[in-house]
């Protein structure tokens, strides 16, 4: 059974970060995590990403990753992340 997961934050520009999501696929693969990213049309820089992750411990492990987190400052995050798990 997979879980959906509904992340938001903030970042410094939507065009850069979203560049940035688009080339960690690979890595959101391994992890079996698919997702995708979306501006807020009202907040430009409020950052939604919506997806599933084969349970909560594998997409928290995922997420935490020191490489996740390389990643997430490497493409303009910079705000706390807000994440909501759904079954």
């Amino acid at each position: 059974m997979t879980i959906k997961v509904i992340v938001s934050f903030q970042v410094e520009e939507f065009d850069t970060f979203k560049s940035r999501f688009d080339t960690g696929g690979n890595a959101r693969t391994e992890a079996g995590v698919t997702a995708e990213a979306f501006k807020n049309m009202d907040a430009p820089n409020n950052v939604w990403v919506i997806g599933t992750a084969p349970s909560k411990e594998a997409f928290t492990a995922f997420f935490s990753a020191p490489a996740a987190q390389e990643r997430m400052r490497n493409a303009g995050v910079i705000s706390a992340p807000t994440i909501t798990f759904l079954e």
